[in-house]
């Protein structure tokens, strides 16, 4: 079945422009093809302005736990990259938002995955594997899933063989990472075993 009238239609996407400071372009990678899914959270601004999905420290990181290279990555046909929010929906400082002191960029816009989720997965028929990154993948697909993001992903056996939770990559959760060290001896090990299957 040819995507590419429904890729259109989400690049051409303006169900939350009104709301988008940094204007709209969805950023997204999808191929019938694919045998590994990754949903995320939304592009920050370095993503934004490159229009290439995890092209930051991110990335980096996501693409070592995976054990691919960028090749790997960015080839569509082997990886789906499809985020929560397909814009990026800026950031509170840059916000009205009332935001009691936080920081970093707003949650993904709860409009884009009720919109085009479904219509994108019923394309993504070889997909062996979804990676869901950070909390508000995990709690869309995971709806019975424990209240915290270490919880979840501790009970990662428990949503397989389809889903596997991870934290979100980003340098901001460092700490999360230094207090966790079972998240690098037990999983990452298992995550890349089935990434090198599922892209065999």
């Amino acid at each position: 079945m040819d995507m590419t009238p429904l890729l259109t239609q989400v690049k051409n996407c303006q169900l939350c422009a009104s709301e988008l400071v940094d204007g709209v372009r969805p950023v997204v990678q999808i191929d019938p093809q694919a045998k590994v899914l990754i949903i995320g959270q939304a592009p920050g601004r370095k993503v934004h302005l490159s229009g290439i999905p995890f092209d930051d420290a991110s990335g980096d990181r996501l693409r070592q736990w995976l054990g691919v290279t960028r090749e790997v990555f960015y080839d569509a046909k082997q990886i789906a990259i499809m985020p929560m929010g397909f814009c990026y929906p800026g950031s509170y400082t840059a916000s009205t938002i009332n935001n009691k002191g936080r920081s970093g960029d707003l949650p993904p816009r709860s409009e884009c995955a009720p919109k085009w989720h479904d219509l994108l997965l019923q394309h993504l028929t070889q997909v062996q594997l979804v990676l869901l990154v950070g909390q508000y993948a995990q709690q869309y697909y995971l709806p019975n899933k424990p209240k915290t993001l270490t919880e979840t992903v501790q009970l990662w056996r428990t949503f397989g063989p389809r889903y596997i939770p991870l934290p979100h990559p980003s340098p901001r959760n460092n700490i999360w990472l230094s207090r966790n060290p079972w998240f690098e001896d037990e999983l990452l090990s298992h995550i890349r075993q089935r990434v090198a299957i599922a892209l065999a």
